[in-house]
């Protein structure tokens, strides 16, 4: 039975913080330790193929829109260049239970955007255009109220806010997330955060209710607040801050190098219990997240890249965590 859900965005108090869709980081397992130890105001998924689950792998790919009552608000993130295929997400979501939708035009990675989707779609604002009215659709269809954001980028080779951030404000999302790069740029220069605060000034034009959600090299938290009170956006998304530090947005310093320790094997029991159908080698970036910063621990990560399954690294853990208490 589907619950029709308020628009939470009109609730949230500004500044708000998220963490962004990342592949394989901000799988069920991580986003419960971050739920736990710094919950963000607002949860994204993974990204997740729309056409690969309405096209024939569904049975694998659901398994990463589960989540828990403690992630809420929650955001299911797809991506696809097709609008019936988003109108079925759309409804997908809503039936879930899920507190919005969100469409992904913003992936630089080249199998994404070799399909015509993610970051490909900043090239046809028409599609764009038509993707966000199917997923409202699709929503609607559902018997649902729930909203629906986009995620994207201020360009594909070249800065193209001027014409690509008023297409989307047009159709009037609910959140419009802006990683104040190109996808030519991938991750390879600094974030040029005058766009955000030029997609601030089009969205008071164009949709004021929009709320704008500023993406790209936020460090912490203190730098999180600067970067509103100069882009004058209204949340932060943590990319890459967030490895190995789901602490972050709980305001608390990262923990010692045995409390990382404990929590890096809690993390690796839930990647182990709710994700045994994926590969275990995506623990392994964790494993180097969480050393960060513990040079003299170098053995302990090259012996922890070397295991193959959670039982091997449970053991290695196990071990180094009862030796900080010795």
């Amino acid at each position: 039975m589907v619950v029709p859900v308020n628009n939470f965005w009109t609730t949230l108090h500004k500044p708000f913080f998220c963490i962004a869709p990342l592949a394989d980081v901000t799988d069920p397992a991580f986003r419960r330790i971050i739920a736990k130890y710094g919950k963000p105001d607002v949860v994204w998924t993974e990204f997740v193929s729309a056409d690969g689950l309405f096209k024939g792998g569904y049975d694998v790919l659901i398994k990463d829109l589960t989540y828990t009552e403690s992630e809420r608000p929650i955001i299911a993130q797809f991506f696809s260049k097709d609008p019936d295929i988003m109108k079925q997400a759309g409804k997908l979501a809503a039936e879930m239970g899920f507190d919005g939708v969100d469409i992904n035009m913003g992936c630089p990675d080249t199998n994404v955007c070799k399909q015509g989707a993610g970051a490909a779609i900043i090239k046809n604002p028409e599609l764009a255009k038509a993707l966000i009215r199917a997923t409202k659709e699709g929503v609607h269809e559902a018997g649902s109220t729930i909203p629906v954001s986009v995620k994207t980028r201020s360009g594909f080779n070249e800065d193209e806010i001027e014409t690509w951030i008023p297409a989307l404000l047009e159709e009037k999302p609910a959140a419009l997330t802006l990683h104040a790069r190109t996808k030519k740029d991938m991750s390879k220069v600094p974030a040029r955060w005058e766009l955000i605060a030029r997609a601030v000034l089009l969205r008071n034009k164009i949709s004021p209710d929009t709320l704008i959600i500023g993406n790209g090299d936020v460090l912490n938290m203190d730098d999180a607040h600067a970067k509103v009170k100069a882009s004058g956006c209204d949340g932060i998304m943590f990319g890459r801050a967030i490895f190995g530090n789901p602490w972050l947005l709980s305001g608390k310093l990262r923990p010692d190098f045995h409390e990382r320790l404990r929590v890096l094997l809690e993390h690796t029991n839930l990647f182990a219990e709710l994700l045994p159908h994926k590969s275990f080698s995506i623990m392994k970036k964790h494993f180097k997240s969480y050393l960060h910063g513990d040079g003299y621990q170098k053995p302990l990560l090259l012996e922890l890249m070397e295991v193959k399954t959670a039982i091997e690294a449970r053991e290695v853990l196990i071990r180094e965590t009862n030796k900080t208490l010795s």
